[in-house]
């Protein structure tokens, strides 16, 4: 299989992503949350008054910005890998369930995901984050059950057209058991669609929880995330545009990074 120029792109965005992330588990130019208040707001490198050891400039704080966006790299890619992960594996067993047996569970099920769709995603993000607090598990468990009706729905119609087909059905004949069946023989034939989802998620998330940062209302101040940067960095962006434009530009090439390659896997 060759992928288009636009799937490479994408795969070549995201990995620099998770080598910049995996990268910062070494080494950064400097430890993220040193201050140091003679530093304050230094320009990046290009400005008349820059610090070469800072090239991406300092913060309020006199925070290196480069160490602070390679350290937020990790923080963001757990909450998307993780939290598509914990949607994931809700809504695929739920919607395996609901479209393998039918009747009243069914019903049940696909009742949750019409009142969970009509809700606003961020904002009842937002309220299950004002009851259970701010904090990077808190924010992975809210944001993968907010998704896991995407996967339900497909998982349930993929269910509905396979079970049965002669291959299910030799199955059942041959005495295998319903969860060996939708394990083995129904699953790995939805594992193309779900892997597009899946992909598209993990941007989506990314961005959302930028967005709860930015709100002050997901992770905690105290770990390093491009969103709680552009919290930071809106305050002082009268006179310190970068504190705002790098993480904002991390955030867009990682977002845009993903979608490339889900909309190029779901094409090839």
């Amino acid at each position: 299989m060759r992928w288009s120029r636009r799937t490479l792109l994408g795969a070549a965005l995201v990995a620099i992503v998770v080598a910049t992330a995996l990268l910062s588990l070494m080494w950064t130019p400097h430890p993220p949350n040193q201050q140091d208040l003679n530093n304050s707001l230094l320009p990046p490198v290009g400005a008349l008054d820059a610090n070469p050891a800072f090239p991406l400039g300092t913060d309020l704080n006199g925070r290196d910005l480069l160490s602070r966006i390679m350290v937020g790299a990790r923080a963001s890619l757990l909450v998307g890998l993780l939290s598509v992960l914990v949607g994931g594996v809700i809504g695929v067993s739920l919607g395996l369930f609901s479209g393998y047996f039918g009747g009243w569970p069914d019903s049940l099920i696909m009742r949750l995901v019409d009142i969970q769709l009509s809700l606003p995603g961020v904002l009842l993000a937002i309220a299950l984050l004002a009851g259970l607090g701010k904090s990077l598990l808190n924010v992975v468990l809210v944001l993968g059950f907010v998704s896991w009706v995407q996967y339900a729905r497909l998982v349930r119609g993929s269910t509905l057209a396979s079970r049965d087909r002669e291959y299910v059905l030799s199955a059942h004949a041959l005495g295998a058991s319903n969860v060996r069946i939708m394990a083995k023989h129904i699953l790995p034939n939805i594992t193309g669609p779900l892997l597009v989802v899946a992909t598209i998620n993990i941007s989506t998330n990314i961005l959302a929880e930028a967005a709860l940062s930015y709100l002050g209302v997901g992770v905690p101040l105290s770990t390093v995330t491009w969103g709680g940067m552009l919290n930071e960095g809106k305050q002082v962006f009268d006179v310190a545009w970068w504190n705002a434009v790098w993480p904002g530009l991390a955030i867009l090439v990682t977002v845009f990074g993903t979608n490339l390659l889900g909309d190029g896997l779901n094409a090839e």
